[in-house]
């Protein structure tokens, strides 16, 4: 299969509300035989791949015929999900490592959802682009440049789309902001602010007892920023980054190691394993974009260290600035009060986005905020109508870059790095696409 040439901007611009797509859903009951209904094939059944799953099935019109994982366990919980919700049992895919081929050449699927450690997550996307069936990925798309290469030249040669599954883009409180900027309140933007602040030691590198998971090692291995789209998530939209403007050079330096040595020994003690270990990932990576544009762009990764989860974002434009760690912005036409504070709840209930106006009730009963349902929903929207989804995959190795940047940058001391341009000269003249309300 090969999809026709997609117009995104007339896709989002007709039918991001989904009230079409909602109605066909809502007539087509979870379980049902249907032909209409999507057929997603899912590869990776851990904790977020289960999670994805069970936010999918929850979406009417959904079925599962072929799980893959090569943990049996997980397939097995996975395969139980599916059958509790009235669904025939999937086939599964488990002999090893390079099971996911059988899994994408199979004929009776109409998308693919990716949910594996990162390292496996743009080799498997080019190959399920290659097979023809619309694909998701988890964060991060790709950990290397040739990585990002290797998407962008597949898309371009196939024109089978793939969309980064980067939940806060979808964020009620950045989509809010988004049409702030757009309606001009902030005026010209000049700076952003973005970060993932979120202490990841003892769930997501290692298990509450101790033991290495997978990602524990990329903090062995590599020193860079590990996990950038979360706090790229909104920035891409409110900068216009792809559409109008794009990436220069970034610089990045990180801070000493000290972060996961310290946590294990303070609860395992100083002769436990990890806690010798040498981890060449610094605690706090600070990375600064400038743009074509000559805008500034700071981004932290921040996940070693013991503190509550923040993203810390701030965009600042010639007419005033939001702050989501005050809750707060601050418009010289509208704020009451010179040079002070106001709050931010009802800009977000005045601006806020028709996705959530027509989703967000469904939305928020799926958990994680709701992003999840929402990009889940409009993705398979983009599935059932052969159209672009909500995040290109430009708009997915944009924010992926910063990753393999950032490490080059970090080992040549700090040096701006020049940033490849994956549009290949397109940001130039695209026009603004995600999340367009009319």
């Amino acid at each position: 299969m090969r999809s026709k040439s997609i117009n995104r901007r007339d896709f989002i611009k007709t039918g991001a509300t989904g009230a079409a797509w909602a109605s066909v859903l809502s007539s087509t009951p979870a379980g049902s035989a249907d032909s209409k209904a999507l057929r997603l094939g899912f590869i990776g059944t851990g904790s977020r791949g289960r999670s994805l799953m069970h936010t999918l099935l929850a979406i009417p019109g959904v079925r599962f015929p072929a799980l893959c994982d090569i943990n049996l366990e997980n397939l097995q919980l996975a395969q139980a999900m599916v059958e509790k919700s009235g669904q025939p049992k999937p086939e599964v895919y488990y002999r090893d490592e390079e099971a996911f081929q059988q899994l994408l050449y199979r004929e009776d699927l109409d998308a693919v959802l990716i949910a594996t450690p990162w390292d496996w997550h743009a080799r498997m996307a080019v190959q399920s682009m290659r097979c023809g069936k619309y694909t998701a990925v988890e964060v991060p798309a790709a950990l290397s440049l040739q990585e990002c290469w290797d998407l962008v030249d597949t898309f371009e040669e196939t024109q089978v789309p793939c969309m980064m599954l980067e939940n806060w883009s979808f964020r009620r409180d950045n989509l809010a902001v988004l049409n702030m900027i757009r309606k001009g309140l902030l005026g010209e933007i000049v700076y952003c602010h973005a970060a993932h602040s979120h202490d990841c030691v003892d769930h997501w590198f290692f298990t509450p007892d101790g033991q290495m998971r997978w990602g524990g090692r990329f903090l062995l291995d590599y020193n860079r920023d590990q996990y950038p789209t979360h706090s790229m998530g909104p920035v891409f939209g409110w900068m216009d980054l792809g559409y109008g403007d794009y990436f220069d050079t970034i610089s990045s330096v990180a801070t000493r190691s000290l972060g996961v040595n310290a946590y294990f020994k303070r609860k395992f003690g100083p002769d436990h394993p990890n806690a010798r270990l040498t981890y060449r990932q610094g605690d706090i990576v600070t990375s600064t974009v400038k743009t074509k544009k000559g805008n500034t762009l700071i981004i932290n990764y921040d996940m070693q260290l013991p503190r509550p989860y923040d993203n810390r974002w701030t965009i600042q434009g010639t007419e005033g600035i939001y702050n989501e760690q005050r809750d707060s912005v601050y418009l010289t036409r509208v704020s009451p009060k010179y040079h002070e504070w106001e709050p931010f709840p009802p800009y977000q209930d005045r601006y806020d986005h028709i996705w959530w106006r027509t989703h967000g009730a469904k939305a928020l009963q799926a958990g994680h905020g709701g992003t999840d349902y929402l990009e889940l929903l409009l993705f398979l929207e983009a599935v059932r109508e052969k159209s672009a989804p909500p995040i290109s995959i430009y708009d997915s190795v944009l924010m992926s870059m910063v990753i393999p940047l950032s490490g080059l940058s970090i080992e040549k001391g700090g040096v701006p790095v020049e940033c490849p341009d994956f549009t290949r000269g397109k940001w130039k003249t695209n026009k603004p696409a995600f999340a367009l309300e009319g």
